[in-house]
């Protein structure tokens, strides 16, 4: 007997995707002709089990077509179903591998299950989130400010690196954990970035996120020393203060990177390396009103460290003293800086922070203003990720407004790759998309590149570096060949993360065409003065096509796969309401991209177009409509964007 349920199709179920607590659902199941059918019935799992029994429709292709009607529970949550036939004494599951298509996750000790989110009735996500371009910036690597030399000298004495050319490589120098000791910094600050505000204002930048920028030892520094100083390289409180000013004047928000499962072991908390004195931090003083922010074996030289580092202990998140530091007290660490002018907080490993400690921390900063922000690093499907054997979902409105978008950097680069398939792609998509409430969906961070990745242009040239040991990667280049083609696909990719909903974010150098292998040779230099200025104008032309376009911020989106080659993204505004409930003017969208260096005629059908008429190029070029269907030519390795109007 052979059962179909497919959760991407209306049909199948209304309305498909993650729904408010006390809404209600309607399933569907079509089975194949059996006389000796005696009942079908939806098995269900929120807390507990259930059952409910499943009305017969009649026959439709053949096969017959039995329904169900569900309120979801009050209470926000996952919920999980099956089907269930019964005929001669057997029962029949729906589905086995490959059997049924939309999201499906094995729970319960079930592998057939299909999942439906349910959220909080109230969560709401900050607009700016939905309709922004974000912009991740590392300080130390992006513009030293005009009369700040006296900043250099910040760490004289610390055993640092200090680069006198702004266009070396950062140093690979291997530490006791295995890893780049991170000493050697090229004088980047805050000041720099402000002086630069007039440029990313040019590129259409709305929120600037910033790597950690709090007193520590490394460049990269997530090794926090200080949650209450501004590292003194980077420049002071005073400094962040007028960033953050003259940003917002010009439409501009501050991102912060907050590191809160661990510190550094030369901070004032811990002080291993005895900078802060003798009697000073958990690790040398036994009496410290710190110890107990840290879990010793054996105080002091065995403790719990962030995945064996020893420079960086672990924190007892849950510690009373500690939740006040940095969540609850009057002026704690996420409050502090919020009210100098930041809008919200990155989390650094996120999924590795307790959940009683994320709603908390969400209560506090949303005490600040509702309009702040909380974003999580999160690299898999956030609804339902298994983190140290429990499944947690950070998508029901009590933890965090979303997450960093890692699924759809890997399928995209897989698929432009060709290790996926369009019809793979959208798939994959539809599946994520179906598991995330639309506040959350909306305000998902979209990256391409990131500082703990190779640079997207190396990853899409298909020469990362990865092959290569690694103290020979500083000096890998592309050939020119790798480079044009690395350029064609990142020029797709970034039409397809701007056409998608939530916030494009382009690190920092992206746009300017920088090569870099892993870390830290993906943390290079802004390159001022050598930038590649084609691939700086098509980013600025298609991040001021998403900005003008209300349609691609916030209106419903639908994949679809015309071929192999060819990955499509629908977006559409009807009856005057956008996909987050807020009046607009109608109207779609539609973006191709074509991995193939073939051009490809894609047909479109009415359906496809939401019924629009006629179509407009970005060149302004208009098509119309045949018997209300398109026929579009994409050239290879290229992408393309259709408005129309509904």
């Amino acid at each position: 007997m052979v059962l179909k349920h497919d959760t991407l199709d209306d049909f199948y179920r209304t309305p498909r995707g993650a729904l408010p607590a006390g809404a209600q659902v309607r399933l569907r199941v079509a089975i194949e002709e059996c006389p000796a059918l005696e009942r079908v019935e939806m098995r269900g799992w929120t807390d507990r089990e259930y059952r409910f029994p499943m009305r017969k429709l009649g026959i439709r292709n053949g096969e017959t077509i039995y329904e169900v009607q569900v309120t979801v529970n009050q209470e926000p949550g996952l919920h999980w179903y099956r089907f269930e036939a019964f005929a001669d004494g057997q029962r029949y599951v729906l589905g086995a591998p490959g059997d049924h298509t939309g999201c499906g996750r094995g729970i319960m000790g079930s592998e057939e299950s299909f999942q439906i989110t349910v959220y909080d009735a109230d969560y709401q996500t900050p607009s700016w989130m939905h309709e922004g371009i974000m912009y991740q910036i590392m300080v130390d690597r992006f513009f030293h400010g005009e009369g700040t030399d006296e900043l250099l000298s910040a760490k004289d004495g610390q055993n640092i690196i200090l680069h006198t050319d702004w266009n070396e490589m950062p140093v690979l120098n291997i530490s006791e954990n295995g890893d780049n000791f991170a000493n050697d910094f090229f004088g980047g600050n805050l000041e720099g970035v402000r002086q630069k505000l007039s440029y990313l204002k040019s590129m259409g930048i709305s929120i600037l996120y910033f790597n950690p920028i709090f007193l520590a030892r490394s460049n990269h520094k997530y090794d926090t020393s200080d949650y209450m100083q501004v590292d003194p390289m980077f420049g002071d409180e005073e400094a962040l203060k007028r960033l953050c000013d003259e940003a917002g004047k010009l439409g501009i928000r501050v991102m912060l990177d907050g590191v809160f499962s661990h510190v550094g072991d030369d901070s004032i908390y811990f002080n291993r390396r005895g900078t802060h004195g003798e009697k000073t931090g958990a690790y040398r003083d036994p009496d410290s009103p710190y110890k107990k922010w840290f879990t010793f074996k054996r105080w002091p030289k065995e403790y719990e460290c962030w995945w064996g580092f020893k420079t960086l202990p672990n924190v007892n998140e849950m510690d009373e003293d500690y939740q006040k530091y940095i969540l609850t007290g009057e002026d704690a660490v996420v409050k502090h800086w919020l009210r100098v002018g930041a809008s919200g907080w990155r989390l650094d490993v996120a999924d590795e922070l307790p959940m009683p400690f994320l709603r908390e921390l969400r209560r506090q900063v949303k005490s600040v203003s509702k309009d702040e922000a909380v974003l999580g690093e999160v690299w898999e499907d956030a609804s339902h990720k298994v983190t140290y054997g429990q499944m947690r979902s950070y998508v029901l409105g009590d933890t965090l407004d979303s997450v960093m978008n890692y699924p759809l950097r890997d399928v995209l680069i897989d698929f432009l790759m060709g290790r996926k398939n369009a019809g793979t792609t959208a798939h994959e998509l539809s599946a994520l998309h179906q598991n995330y409430p639309k506040p959350f969906l909306y305000a998902l961070m979209n990256l391409m590149g990131s500082h703990d990745r190779p640079r997207i242009l190396n990853v899409l040239a298909g020469n990362d570096g990865s092959e290569i040991p690694r103290a020979q990667r500083a000096y890998h280049q592309l050939s020119q060949e790798e480079r044009m083609i690395g350029g064609l696909r990142e020029r797709m990719m970034l039409r397809f993360i701007l056409s998608v909903p939530g916030m494009p974010c382009i690190y920092y150098a992206d746009e300017a065409g920088m090569e870099g292998c892993a870390d830290p040779f993906c943390r290079r230099t802004y390159p001022w003065g050598n930038e590649d200025q084609k691939m700086i104008a098509y980013y600025r032309r298609l991040i001021r096509m998403r900005r003008d376009s209300r349609v691609l911020q916030t209106g419903e989106c639908d994949f679809i796969a015309p071929c192999g080659d060819v990955l499509g993204v629908v977006r559409y505004i009807h009856n005057g309401v956008d996909a987050l409930g807020e009046r607009a003017e109608n109207g779609m969208a539609i973006t191709f991209i074509n991995r193939s260096a073939q051009p490809v005629d894609v047909y479109l059908t009415e359906k496809d177009v939401m019924s629009a008429q006629t179509l407009v190029s970005e060149q302004n070029e208009v098509f119309t409509a045949r018997a209300g269907a398109f026929s579009l030519r994409v050239n290879g390795l290229h992408g393309t964007t259709y408005f129309g109007k509904l």
